[in-house]
């Protein structure tokens, strides 16, 4: 009896202890793969700052390549890259000196959020400007020989490791980007109950409003971009002219309709051209690409809209009433529009009955 209880206690102990090895091999690859993801946030960053000291000190020091731009296309071309590399140097500065205390990496989320204010300052006018830096490139190499020729140079030296200078101006977009994907992985390792958590979870949503913010920047330049391009088409011959170019203001949408007019109890109709912006619409004609102002309201103060019963007035079905409380031309009119589809016809009386 004394016997089968030993066995049994021995049996209970194994399973025990082999119970107990299964939770720190378990408890130890959780810890490995967390410490691995830190490990990838510090080696990652160690690459991308040697790939922007590249960046700098070969493209953007080049006094050749220099020469071949003016002051301001050089500007655009490599924007704040140097500052960007210089907060890049930093921040790999901190993560390894935190290695340095403990190869048992504690956390990285408080360094992380400590620049993130550096971070933010910096990679949203970079983001931002990207467009106009692709855009200059391109016109460079198709119209600047020099440029073409210097660069061609520059690319092909071992440095580059065969990269375009495309590649590594697109660098700290790609990065910020990363650093919070590595960031979410890192807290998706992290024990619930960590000291860690809340700077993590501080960092990455830091990280993510650069992002936003980078994004927003992005598409406010496009909108402001394509405002100055509209202005340039608009021609206010006829009626009092109103700056198109306004930081607050963009395009909502924009397309052809016609407009019926009676001309000795006939009816007819002519092809105007209608912009609608989230603060203004303008009525023009379009003529020899550009287009000539007809009058322009304030929206949505002055614009209105309303169905009307097309088959008894023997009108087109997609036609609608608009209405101008107050306009350029002078008194409130109204006028029947007709736009080029039936789907077209209900978006724009959606857009146009909004109150933004």
């Amino acid at each position: 009896m004394q016997a089968i209880a030993v066995s049994f206690v021995f049996a209970l102990s194994w399973d025990l202890q082999s119970r107990l090895f299964k939770v720190c091999i378990k408890n130890f690859c959780s810890y490995f793969l967390l410490l691995k993801a830190m490990f990838e946030l510090i080696g990652s960053e160690a690459s991308y700052l040697r790939s922007l000291r590249v960046a700098v000190n070969h493209f953007y020091a080049s006094k050749a390549l220099r020469q071949t731009l003016s002051s301001m296309e050089h500007h655009v071309l490599f924007s704040n890259i140097q500052h960007v590399m210089a907060a890049s140097q930093k921040f790999l500065m901190d993560l390894e000196t935190r290695l340095g205390e403990s190869v048992l990496i504690s956390q990285v989320g408080d360094i992380v959020l400590q620049h993130c204010p550096d971070f933010h300052r910096l990679y949203v006018p970079y983001v931002t400007n990207m467009m106009y830096q692709e855009a200059l490139v391109n016109q460079q190499l198709q119209n600047n020989r020099n440029f073409l020729c210097s660069l061609n140079k520059l690319e092909n030296d071992p440095v580059c490791q065969r990269q375009t200078l495309k590649s590594f101006l697109v660098l700290p977009f790609q990065r910020i980007t990363r650093i919070k994907l590595l960031l979410e992985s890192i807290l998706r390792l992290t024990e619930p109950n960590s000291d860690s958590i809340s700077n993590l979870e501080k960092a990455i949503e830091a990280i993510h409003e650069i992002v936003t913010n980078c994004d927003k920047g992005v598409k406010k330049m496009k909108q402001i971009e394509e405002l100055v391009c509209l202005e340039m088409l608009l021609d206010f011959d006829k009626v009092k002219a109103v700056p198109v170019v306004v930081s607050s203001r963009f395009l909502v949408h924009q397309g052809p309709m016609k407009q019926l007019t009676m001309e000795n109890s006939r009816m007819s109709f002519i092809g105007i051209h209608v912009h609608l912006f989230n603060d203004l619409l303008i009525i023009s004609s379009e003529k020899d690409q550009r287009f000539m102002v007809l009058d322009h309201a304030e929206f949505p103060e002055y614009v209105t809209v309303e169905h009307l019963k097309t088959e008894v007035l023997s009108l087109p079905p997609e036609s609608f009433l608009l209405h101008l409380a107050q306009s350029q031309t002078g008194n409130p009119y109204a006028m029947i529009v007709v736009a080029q589809t039936r789907s077209d016809k209900e978006t724009w009386m959606k857009v146009l009955s909004s109150k933004q």
